[in-house]
């Protein structure tokens, strides 16, 4: 596990504000977090250089991809041994209905959120990807109906500066 990174308050308000939107521009962070724009700018390489920051992704509709039928799988693995582990991730974060792939405790070893078209492709891809795959012993499915995003990701209140929880 990496070891966490000190944050002040103007960093920790730079990555609330591009967490909500990372399409602000560094001179709007700047002006609403109060800095120069060049200061956001070197704050912002720092924390991309400390891996606080790890990259910036475009959000799709599933739906409007035909995608529109979202499941949570949960996969038990049997035998559960390092040798099967890093093919079988490998062959699932392969998979064009992938979305997250969860190595978990407890009965079930892997968690795995997909997007497909209908109930007919969630099948096909059941039978043919998890199921057909000798090391695994048992596929749960269930589907979602709604997802919501959460609000940003921050430290530990515990962590936090006083100036700036909210």
């Amino acid at each position: 596990m990496s070891e966490s990174v000190v944050l002040d308050t103007v960093d920790l308000h730079i990555l609330r504000l591009l967490q909500n939107d990372a399409r602000t521009t560094y001179r709007e962070v700047a002006a609403e977090v109060g800095v120069a724009a060049s200061t956001c700018l070197d704050r912002v390489a720092r924390l991309r250089r400390s891996g606080v920051i790890l990259g910036h992704q475009l959000r799709l509709d599933p739906a409007k991809l035909g995608r529109g039928l979202q499941a949570l799988l949960s996969v038990q693995v049997r035998p559960h041994r390092r040798e099967l582990i890093k093919p079988f991730v490998e062959r699932i974060r392969g998979l064009p209905e992938s979305r997250s792939l969860f190595h978990l405790t407890g009965p079930d070893d892997y968690l795995v959120l997909v997007a497909v078209a209908d109930t007919a492709d969630l099948q096909r891809l059941v039978v043919d990807e998890f199921t057909s795959r000798p090391e695994v012993a048992r596929v749960e499915t269930r589907l979602v109906f709604q997802q919501w995003d959460c609000g940003p990701l921050m430290p530990p209140s515990s962590a936090i500066p006083p100036a700036t929880r909210s």
